[in-house]
């Protein structure tokens, strides 16, 4: 059973391998809209996935117009798709001599990204959402100071190494979620004084999660960012990394938040949660059509 698990393995790094080399030949300024087209011509097979995202839309208040709700569900898909697809062409265009011209920091020097980039002498927690180009966020980000992200890896060794090489590379740490943060993991953040990355916008089913609103709705949310900052006291941002054009991009973040412990622990991650929530709302419903309404969220 393992040589054949491992055969499997092998057969599906060549597959993803050969299908690379296929992709190397796109010119990178037609990747989004590649990646885009594709999406809206397989759309209508995934009737699931819009019924999720319309019902989410319409739930979320967004817009209490069917259609406009559909409409937005149908370019969320492929943007998805097509932000993917540019993701990984960002370093055939951006280097860490030019990204400054593809990136808009927009808000004032109190706001969240300006810390991520003026402030490097201090680790930093940076939260977002499936929202804008986060994949292309991960190739970004760590030009400004190293990066270590939370996410879901791979059965497949194969492909995981090919993707360390050549997609998440630079200075970047990419952690297996169900690994969660180890000692050693928290060692290495405040050692680099990096950025360490959550993705905070899934139904989470952890024995710590907390019940909060968002979006209008209950939704179980994690709670690992609150108490890690409740641990550490390190400055916390939440933000969401938007795609403009081909390879331009905006960093929107709002203020560093700054909760006070009260010394009630579960109180405190509540409070810490409900804000989080709230700064996450803010962003997405400023640019509905760049977030993945198709997942399942609320499940309360």
């Amino acid at each position: 059973m393992k040589v054949f698990k491992i055969a499997l393995w092998y057969c599906q790094y060549l597959v993803i391998r050969f299908g690379s080399f296929l992709y190397s030949l796109v010119p990178a300024y037609k990747a989004y809209n590649l990646g885009f087209g594709v999406a809206k011509a397989l759309y209508p097979l995934f009737k699931a996935r819009h019924r999720i995202a319309v019902d989410n839309i319409l739930q979320s208040k967004i817009t209490n117009d069917p259609l406009r709700a559909a409409a937005i569900a149908r370019t969320s898909f492929c943007h998805f798709a097509g932000h993917l697809c540019e993701a990984l062409k960002v370093r055939d265009v951006i280097t860490e001599k030019n990204w400054r011209d593809h990136v808009v920091i927009e808000g004032t020097k109190e706001d969240s990204w300006n810390l991520l980039m003026e402030k490097p002498d201090t680790p930093i927690m940076l939260l977002t959402g499936h929202h804008g180009a986060w994949e292309a966020a991960t190739t970004l980000i760590p030009f400004t100071r190293p990066m270590i992200a939370i996410a879901r890896t791979m059965d497949n060794p194969f492909l995981t190494r090919f993707l360390e090489k050549n997609h998440f590379r630079g200075r970047i740490t990419v952690v297996a979620k169900d690994s969660g943060l180890t000692p050693q993991v928290l060692r290495q953040w405040k050692a680099e004084k990096a950025a360490l990355t959550l993705v905070m916008d899934q139904h989470s089913s952890d024995r710590h999660r907390v019940l909060s609103d968002f979006m209008g709705r209950p939704a179980y949310t994690q709670s690992s960012a609150a108490r890690i900052y409740l641990k550490t006291g390190y400055p916390v941002m939440v933000g969401a990394f938007l795609r403009d054009g081909p390879f331009q991009y905006r960093m929107l973040g709002t203020k560093p938040m700054n909760l006070v412990p009260t010394g009630d622990k579960q109180k405190d991650i509540e409070t810490f949660v409900n804000e989080m929530n709230q700064r996450l709302e803010f962003l997405i419903r400023r640019y509905p059509e760049q977030y993945l309404w198709s997942h399942r969220r609320w499940r309360a």
